[in-house]
């Protein structure tokens, strides 16, 4: 086999030639219509542009309002601690979590939500435990530490 035998195997539509005479019809304006803006080199037009009609942004309704004080925060449940940590860890934080991939790398705070049943005894850090959790931690003997108390008392 030489170069110059070979072929494409994929079929492509060959692409449209444009102002090659009437006959191809794609002569004269070259499928640009009649003057105006469109008939330009260059031109394009903005994104959503609607010809003039009202854009669709501007025709719904404002509603609603963004909190700038909201946080939010990034959850683990604790049937996800049960499942993944062996009893004998010593602390579970956010670099622990990161490192086995349960959270992603956030700067967002963490907390502690008590979905599901824990058997094993943990010592857990996070931002915040909700009320279920931290007594289900407590009731296996382990223990919940806020995060935003160390940096306090560090203070």
């Amino acid at each position: 086999m030489k170069l110059h035998e070979l072929k494409n195997t994929v079929s492509r539509p060959n692409r449209k030639r444009v102002g090659r005479g009437d006959g191809s019809g794609h002569g004269r304006t070259a499928g640009r219509g009649e003057k105006g803006a469109g008939a330009r080199t260059g031109h394009s037009r903005r994104p959503y542009f609607e010809g003039g009609q009202i854009p669709l942004i501007r025709r719904l309704p404002k509603r609603g309002f963004n909190n700038p004080n909201h946080l939010e925060y990034v959850v683990v449940n604790l049937d996800v601690l049960e499942n993944k940590l062996e009893a004998g860890t010593e602390v579970i934080d956010r670099a622990l979590l990161q490192k086995l991939g349960l959270i992603g790398k956030t700067d967002q705070p963490l907390k502690i939500l008590g979905n599901g049943d824990l058997t094993k005894k943990l010592t857990v850090v996070a931002d915040k435990f909700s009320k279920s959790a931290r007594e289900k931690i407590e009731a296996v003997g382990g223990t919940c530490k806020e995060a935003g108390a160390e940096k306090k008392a560090e203070a």
